[in-house]
């Protein structure tokens, strides 16, 4: 079975939780057990002084084995829960806190090893021992040396406590740590598996839209995440680029069957007019005029092929060349001196407004060159014979504006959105213009909009205006519309 990426952090995490927690479990018991043991050790330190100092009290009036200084035994050993006796300077036990009459320590002696290691010095034993048989199981044992009249040892105070009882509460309080910390690592465990399938929902659904992408749908979406955090914003780029890849698909179909239509109709007449001469049926005197319309279709179809390399040869250029800066006024002089002849051949007047400085803006000189010449060839070709053309050039909040006007027929209120469309032509150019191929315009917006740049168009009255804006190369303070310049028209 394939285990998903969230799967194997859960796990992971699971287990770095198991680590920490018992890590931190055997710590936290470890010092647990110390305190408890540093807290009894002072304990019955604190006891055996006591009993130390009724003892030498007690025998400065009898001996250690009277039978009060053995009630006062049991009474404090009651009270500490420890176990109390007293042994001479021989290691016979001398006194108990057993309640018993007949204590069954008493008469008894230590051994050897341990009269040797009492005899090395006072608080031999201060630890967990059985003091060499003594005992049947293991305790803590304190010892202190009492002090007889002749300054000489009079015997020794032993004060005990039951390891049995002492890792009871040890166990306790370890069974109450565990269930707790139990308790905790079942409830981060759950968190984080409703965490991990948290997480892995947005994801599972852009795989799952990824894998339909692949298939041709792009209408697909991933549902919104409800925090402002990566995974929102990973959603919410996936919609975006889920959005893009759609009107990109819709664009390029469109650009498909627009190509499609483009070329199947110089095809179809070129193809047609070329079988009827072949065939004989158009007669021989009415070829030339057919075979004038095969090279003109044959033409157009040329510059079709050379307008859609243009266009992608501009979208692949290097963002870089959209830095260079340049002289706006001179680049529109120099490509208004290509169509002098076109100028010339319609009479038109010319009027040119330029700025008296120079302006200089920042983008792809050729790129922006081209949108010049596109609209300067737009505007002539429309223009009416003898009738002004105006282009005007002027600096207004910061950017550069360029106009261009001519005088002709009106296109439609409804065409003006469309007339940037791929392959798009109104209806006085579909009447009066055989030559275009309809992507003039459309390359002028896509150049413009590589550049971060507006165009506007107005046609009213027979005058239409596209203006567009570039990028200052050098934007100074106090910005203003240069004197003797244009304003700004069709804005």
């Amino acid at each position: 079975m394939k285990r998903s990426v969230f799967f194997r952090n859960f796990m992971v995490t699971t287990l770095m939780f198991v680590v920490c927690f018992v890590a931190f479990g055997v710590t936290m018991l470890a010092m647990g057990r110390s305190f408890l043991i540093r807290e009894k050790q002072q304990s019955l330190d604190a006891t055996a002084g006591e009993v130390k100092r009724f003892a030498e009290a007690m025998h400065a009036e009898e001996d250690l084995g009277g039978w009060e200084l053995r009630m006062n035994l049991a009474t404090v050993a009651q009270s500490t829960g420890s176990h109390i006796f007293i042994a001479d300077r021989t290691g016979t036990v001398v006194s108990s806190s057993d309640r018993q009459a007949v204590s069954p320590y008493i008469g008894r002696r230590l051994s050897q090893r341990v009269m040797d290691a009492l005899a090395d010095g006072a608080g031999a034993y201060d630890k967990m021992t059985d003091l060499d048989g003594f005992y049947d199981g293991m305790y803590y044992v304190v010892e202190q040396p009492i002090d007889g009249r002749d300054g000489q040892t009079a015997g020794y105070v032993f004060v005990s406590y039951a390891v049995s009882g002492f890792f009871g509460v040890w166990g306790g309080f370890a069974m109450v740590f565990i269930l707790i910390a139990v308790g905790v690592l079942c409830l981060a465990i759950a968190f984080e598996y409703a965490n991990d399938r948290r997480l892995a929902r947005p994801l599972n659904e852009m795989a799952e839209a990824a894998h339909r992408f692949a298939r041709g749908d792009y209408s697909v979406r991933v549902s919104p995440y409800p925090d402002e955090d990566e995974i929102g914003t990973l959603t919410e780029a996936f919609n975006t680029m889920a959005d893009s890849l759609e009107r990109n698909e819709s664009r390029r179909r469109e650009f498909i069957a627009n190509i499609s239509h483009e070329l199947r109709t110089p095809m179809t007449s070129i193809a047609g007019f070329a079988d009827g001469i072949l065939d004989g049926t158009i007669p021989p005197e009415e070829e030339k005029k057919y075979l004038q319309t095969i090279s003109s279709e044959t033409k157009r179809l040329g510059r079709l092929v050379r307008s859609m390399l243009d266009m992608s040869r501009l979208r692949d250029a290097d963002p870089a060349r959209r830095q260079q800066s340049f002289d706006l006024g001179e680049m529109v002089v120099q490509t208004l001196l290509n169509f002098e002849e076109r100028v010339n051949a319609k009479h038109l007047n010319v009027d040119l407004h330029l700025p008296e400085d120079a302006l200089r803006v920042k983008g792809d000189q050729d790129a922006l060159t081209r949108v010049v010449y596109n609209l300067l060839d737009n505007a002539i070709k429309f223009a009416f014979v003898g009738t002004p053309l105006s282009v005007s050039v002027w600096k207004e909040n910061g950017r550069a504006y360029t106009a261009v006007r001519d005088t002709g027929p009106t296109i439609p209120p409804e065409e003006l959105p469309l007339i940037f469309d791929r392959f798009h032509k109104a209806d006085r150019s579909r009447s009066r213009d055989r030559e275009g191929v309809g992507l003039g315009l459309y390359m002028v917006r896509q150049i413009l909009s590589d550049h971060d740049q507006d165009i506007f168009v107005t046609s009213e009255g027979g005058v239409t205006v596209f203006t567009f804006t570039l990028a200052l190369a050098e934007t100074g303070r106090g910005q203003r519309t240069e004197s003797g310049a244009a304003p700004r028209e069709g804005a």
